[in-house]
């Protein structure tokens, strides 16, 4: 599951980047702490030698080992010292790089048998790295800067990088950052972070087919926040159980202008494209009620072209994307908040593809846009985390839905646009007045402008038969009315009540 995933890694992070704070601490606090710390993300750290000189603590042979479910990754560090301070803090440093191992193992197709485990060789640079660490008693705090960060692919199943021709290098520059542990047994850590610029280089090539894959990602002005609670003697690949126990996570993250290349060829055929994009964000939480994760890109502009695409390049632009989900997770005795955002603003394509299906323009080119706004409430009868509850929802539905709200309903294009808002309630004691759904209440405001004349752009086109746009309007006769004085614009007001479907004040069922 690629939420353990994230737990594991940031926790790795965590360890190897660490924070800083103001009161006094000892160099063998911290060391515990960043134990204690391991322990709680269901890690083990081990290493094989310590030993103190006045107020320095030397850590040798540093080991941490995290194990998933199909995966497990282990990071060894050389010498890891602990400084002591006169102002009560610790200055942490260690070795300028160290050995990651991935361990991942294969996952076959159904009815064949697994092959062997694909070994990783990674190598992370840190030269410069600063850190210090500070508190005492039930909080520990640290404070961590590094120039330069490079992450880096060294060789893949005991076979040297250089020589298969894989490149994969990830570099960080000027990072900057801040956690705070606070707690003996379960801990609440709290962090932020930043850095200038990420860059992503990426090469690879096919021994059999020779064929070439080149990369190139740049991103600037990344920040992020975290948060969560951390629970010692917890498994956290059951990530159902950890959540019971009282895990939680909260990380939101923003970047600015990125920009992303790529290329491949493959004998006769090739590729290449760019993308790019003013800002965007990402966030994820989860504690033991609810998920929620999200994202949204603004100004995003990408270019392709190569051998299989019929036109010399294709474009595409938006002003703007995002999505955002909110979900109960738990199986609860009131209902819980849900939400879901898709949204997609202004875009546009090159004329290139609309002339695949109208070339001769009838059809405008406004821009498109979508968007979809709904929240509501829901009542889960199973934790959907447990592997038990995902099989029996394969036969019956997790929960019930007591409210659905339609906050934003908006669809443009070809000179088209669909709006509407809306809310409905639902009994779910009644689920025989309308077969296999609970009996709903509420309404649904929609408004059409240009429906019609897009319809008959559709029918002149060829696109769609007379018979079928003749069905589709009469449709649109039974559930719409014509508003006077303005052009091709239709409404409708869709209700549930009084155990009855009513259009426009027509009761229809």
């Amino acid at each position: 599951m690629q939420i353990r995933t994230l737990a594991g890694s940031t926790a790795l992070a965590a360890l190897a980047f660490g924070s800083a704070g103001w009161a006094d601490v000892t160099p063998e606090e911290v060391w515990q702490n960043w134990q204690d710390m391991s322990a709680s993300y269901g890690q083990s750290m081990t290493a094989t030698a310590q030993r103190s000189e006045g107020d320095r603590l030397t850590v040798e042979g540093l080991k941490v080992v995290f194990t998933q479910e199909g995966s497990e990754v282990e990071a060894t560090i050389d010498e890891v010292q602990f400084n002591g301070n006169d102002d009560g803090t610790v200055d942490v440093t260690m070795s300028d790089s160290y050995p990651v191992t991935m361990v991942i193992d294969d996952v076959p197709a159904e009815g064949e048998v697994a092959g062997e485990p694909t070994r990783i060789g990674i190598t992370v640079r840190q030269p410069g790295l600063k850190m210090t660490a500070g508190g005492g008693g039930e909080e520990t705090s640290y404070v961590f800067s590094i120039p330069t960060l490079e992450i880096g692919v060294d060789e893949v199943d005991g076979v040297d990088a250089a020589a298969m021709e894989l490149k994969a290098d990830i570099t960080l520059t000027d990072t900057q950052g801040s956690y705070l542990v606070k707690g003996l047994e379960t801990k609440s850590l709290t962090s932020d972070f930043s850095a200038a610029t990420a860059e992503m280089v990426l090469r690879m090539k096919d021994e059999e087919s020779s064929g070439v894959m080149n990369m190139r990602a740049s991103l600037t002005d990344l920040k992020g926040t975290s948060g969560g609670t951390l629970v010692p003697g917890v498994d956290m690949a059951d990530m159902a159980a950890a959540l019971k126990a009282g895990f939680s996570s909260k990380a939101d993250f923003t970047y600015g202008p990125t920009t992303m290349e790529f290329d491949f060829t493959d004998g006769a055929d090739s590729a290449k494209g760019s993308a790019s994009t003013a800002s965007g964000r990402f966030n994820v939480a989860m504690d033991d009620r609810t998920l929620a994760y999200g994202g949204a890109a603004n100004s995003v502009n990408m270019t392709m072209s190569g051998t299989q695409i019929p036109f010399p390049q294709l474009t595409v632009n938006y002003a703007e994307a995002a999505f955002d989900l909110l979900m109960p997770i738990a199986k609860a005795e009131a209902p819980q908040d849900f939400r879901l955002l898709t949204k997609l603003v202004d875009l546009k394509i090159s004329e290139e593809i609309w002339a695949m299906f109208d070339p001769t323009k009838q059809l405008p080119r406004d821009p498109a846009t979508l968007v979809i706004d709904a929240s509501g409430k829901a009542q889960l009868d199973v934790d959907v985390l447990d592997p038990a509850a995902q099989a029996a929802m394969e036969t019956a539905p997790p929960g019930e839905i007591h409210a659905l709200d339609v906050n934003a309903l908006r669809l443009s294009a070809a000179g088209a646009e669909l709006t509407g808002t809306g809310g409905f309630t639902f009994d779910n004691s009644d689920k025989t007045t309308f077969p296999g759904m609970p009996l709903p209440t509420g309404k649904m405001e929609l408004k059409l402008v240009g429906g019609n004349g897009l319809l008959d752009k559709l029918v002149a086109m060829g696109l769609i038969p007379q018979d079928q746009a003749m069905g589709a309007r009469m449709m649109l006769g039974m559930f719409a009315r014509t508003v006077e004085g303005q052009e091709d614009t239709l409404t409708s007001d869709l209700e549930f009540k009084d155990k009855g479907f009513y259009a426009n004040g027509q009761r229809l069922q």
